[in-house]
């Protein structure tokens, strides 16, 4: 089974798009599939909204809370909930809610993942990748960001460090929460995703690569992400993970 874990802050508007994508390309996968919706304290009808898509074919539960506690709080919550779901030959896949994501390249990600992969990324720097509607601050930062991680803080076969698309082997992630615990998923804003990252890489998983093709056209409203304190937080974790500070 597959255990989609989906942060959601105001994203009613998305989220029926996002999961009617999930339903129609379910039949390809070969395995079952389930969603984790976290609505993280939204003033929109978010919950509601992904609370209309649960269906047989495809099941949606939604995990509240009662206020935002930011992306790395609604990506504990997801992940923790997803493995309350599944077992230890099952995959939790997380992406974000806003529907830029293809939910059809999941088919692709499992694949390698059943090839040994314990970690696949999608990602916007494999050949192939195509970036449609993307701001040119947003695309400099992820370039650059992709750039330094490279050369300070390298991964074996990995690109991407921040793209929040990613397929985990469930028995890895319980690995990570046992050796982590509350520390896990603590780092504040869109820095988490690397951090998350960097985490499960010390229990040396075999990682891959897919390309991905980012549609930000798809985005009904503006970027949540602050570009400058994103690059803020990115910096400094990438000075304390490489240099111990």
């Amino acid at each position: 089974m597959i255990v989609v874990a989906l942060p959601a802050y105001n994203e009613a508007e998305a989220l029926p798009r996002l999961l009617k994508r999930m339903r129609e390309s379910a039949a390809a996968l070969g395995e079952s599939l389930r969603v984790v919706v976290v609505d993280d304290g939204s003033t929109d009808d978010t919950a509601g909204a992904a609370e209309r898509e649960h269906s047989d074919a495809v099941p949606v539960d939604v995990v509240r809370h009662d206020r935002n506690r930011g992306l790395h709080g609604a990506l504990d919550t997801g992940l923790r909930s997803a493995l309350e779901r599944a077992g230890p030959e099952d995959w939790v896949v997380t992406l974000d809610a806003d529907d830029t994501h293809p939910p059809d390249l999941m088919a692709a990600m499992l694949r390698k993942a059943q090839g040994g992969a314990d970690v696949v990324i999608a990602s916007r720097f494999q050949p192939g990748a195509e970036w449609h509607g993307l701001a040119w601050d947003r695309v400099l930062f992820s370039k650059g960001v992709s750039w330094i991680f490279r050369v300070l803080w390298r991964l074996p076969n990995v690109r991407d460090y921040t793209c929040g698309y990613r397929l985990y082997r469930a028995d890895l992630l319980r690995r990570a929460f046992d050796k982590y615990g509350t520390a896990f998923v603590d780092e504040p804003s869109f820095a988490c995703m690397p951090d998350v990252l960097w985490k499960v890489s010390r229990l040396r998983p075999s990682m891959a690569e897919v390309p991905l093709s980012l549609h930000y056209d798809r985005k009904p409203g503006a970027s949540k992400m602050n570009v400058a304190r994103t690059i803020k937080r990115t910096l400094a974790l990438v000075v304390k993970r490489r240099f111990g500070w």
